[in-house]
């Protein structure tokens, strides 16, 4: 990506079977409208993040993050570290999209994001700040292909959805730290306690 925030309007030019299928579902969505006279609004999420994420798929740095440093596992960062992304709190973006849903007039493509880029060497270190501890992490083979800048510009969605971010990193990181502290907490009691054959 050249422009960094990437605005909609920026030509799309997708790397990556990921990538494709979902500029061709916005292809789709603004086909419809004329075809079947609905509306309909594609909102481009940035790297949304926080409780409730699975810890155990490909994506998903933030709860991956939380898991290894809870259980006493070092994080393991893809290549050098420096590749930047757009971590979006998903109470903001719940937000977002009942925004959209209150305002059929708005069509197209609308980015969800922060508008502020964070790499993952600066995510590991603002979790472990929030662990309290302290993690030197392994780094691994980078990832073929992998994007290395990612932020997305919100102004649209300020300007049509009324919707601008509002949880800071530094706090996001705090909550969802301590969601996944709380199901691991229940996860080995729940191993510890004998089966009594009530239930």
């Amino acid at each position: 990506t050249e422009v960094v925030p990437t605005p909609e309007n920026h030509p799309t030019q997708p790397a990556s079977p990921y990538g494709i299928t979902k500029v061709a579902v916005e292809m789709y969505v603004n086909a419809w409208g004329p075809l079947f006279g609905i509306s309909g609004v594609s909102l481009r999420y940035a790297n949304v993040y926080g409780p409730r994420q699975d810890p155990d798929g490909e994506a998903g740095v933030v709860a991956i993050f939380c898991q290894r440093l809870l259980t006493g596992q070092t994080p393991i960062i893809n290549g050098d570290g420096g590749q930047t992304r757009d971590y979006v709190y998903v109470d903001d973006v719940a937000a977002a999209n009942l925004r959209a849903l209150e305002r059929p007039e708005v069509t197209g493509c609308v980015n969800i994001g922060t508008g502020i880029e964070t790499s993952v060497n600066e995510l590991h270190r603002a979790l472990t700040r929030a662990a309290g501890l302290e993690v030197t992490p392994q780094h691994g083979p980078a990832k073929p292909g992998e994007q290395r800048r990612s932020c997305l510009s919100p102004a649209l969605a300020k300007q049509r959805l009324g919707w601008a971010p509002s949880v800071p990193l530094g706090e996001g990181l705090a909550r969802t730290l301590e969601f996944f502290k709380r199901e691991f907490t229940v996860m080995l009691i729940n191993e510890a306690e004998p089966w009594t054959g009530a239930r």
